[in-house]
């Protein structure tokens, strides 16, 4: 399945029948393993682009079932955006992904994350490395005029199997020079570099491997990545996590943390396959 189905929806606000409950106004179907959905936001909720937090429905044991997500809406969006993989046995995406405009989830309040401009030294270039959903982090801060501010230029490396899969980001990043609150600030600063492993599109190829051999330098027409002026952010799998650290380490930059900024940073919560 690769037609895009989206469900919105304007109830009347239901009863409040889950602890810290949002009500969902709308779902995209994206592909059949990949979903995306938008929520209430709580009034009191304040956090940095980036951020993650708890979501989940009831369990069967009647206790909450709750999963780290990122956050894929900016800081100042009105609602909450979601991106998430479909999982069968999943104990809580084979529930999530039949969620419909109208139902409600559990939303806890508290967003917490290393995918923060503030986790960074100043620079002049932040990479956005993702595979798969890990993209969610990275459609929030692609969408915060801070990191136009602060940035000369930012490269959004994203990587799936297929190109279906890179849906939800090459519409998230085609509209931003043209969204009427933040494309001045995008103006010509951002490049986009999506490629597939499994089917043959355009530009192929792992992030890692198009890293070290020079070849997205090469496409994209800009300079190596290098200590003094590249910054990175990191967010996909436990293992895709562990080989970009590596290749980034092997151009001099070291990892950081809110507590101690550096030159990139890993999300070490992101939920991948089984959740």
């Amino acid at each position: 399945m690769t037609e895009q189905i989206t469900v919105t929806d304007t109830p009347a606000t239901p009863v409040k029948t889950l602890p810290d409950a949002q009500t969902v106004t709308e779902v995209t179907h994206w592909t059949d393993r990949l979903f995306s959905f938008r929520v209430t936001r709580p009034k009191s909720l304040r956090f940095r682009s980036g951020e993650f937090v708890m979501i989940g429905l009831m369990g069967d044991n009647g206790k909450p079932l709750l999963r780290a997500y990122s956050i894929a809406s900016p800081s100042w969006d009105e609602e909450l955006e979601f991106y998430s993989i479909k999982v069968p046995d999943g104990p809580l995406t084979s529930k999530l992904q039949h969620i419909q405009a109208g139902e409600q989830i559990i939303l806890r309040p508290k967003p917490v994350g290393t995918l923060v401009l503030d986790a960074l030294l100043p620079g002049k270039r932040l990479w956005f490395l993702a595979t798969g959903t890990g993209i969610a982090p990275f459609a929030s801060l692609m969408r915060d005029p801070e990191t136009y501010e602060k940035y000369e230029q930012v490269v959004m490396m994203h990587t799936c199997r297929t190109a279906a899969e890179l849906e939800y980001g090459r519409q998230l990043v085609e509209s931003l020079r043209d969204d009427p609150l933040i494309g001045e600030f995008v103006g010509d600063k951002l490049r986009y570099y999506p490629t597939t492993t499994r089917e043959e599109s355009a530009q192929m190829g792992r992030i890692t491997d198009n890293l070290t051999s020079g070849k997205v330098f090469q496409d994209l027409g800009i300079a190596p990545m290098e200590q003094e002026h590249d910054r990175a952010m990191v967010c996909g799998s436990l293992a895709f996590n562990h080989d970009v650290k590596a290749v980034l380490e092997g151009f001099g930059l070291r990892e950081g943390a809110n507590s101690d900024p550096k030159e990139y940073v890993v999300e070490k919560a992101f939920v991948g396959d089984g959740i």
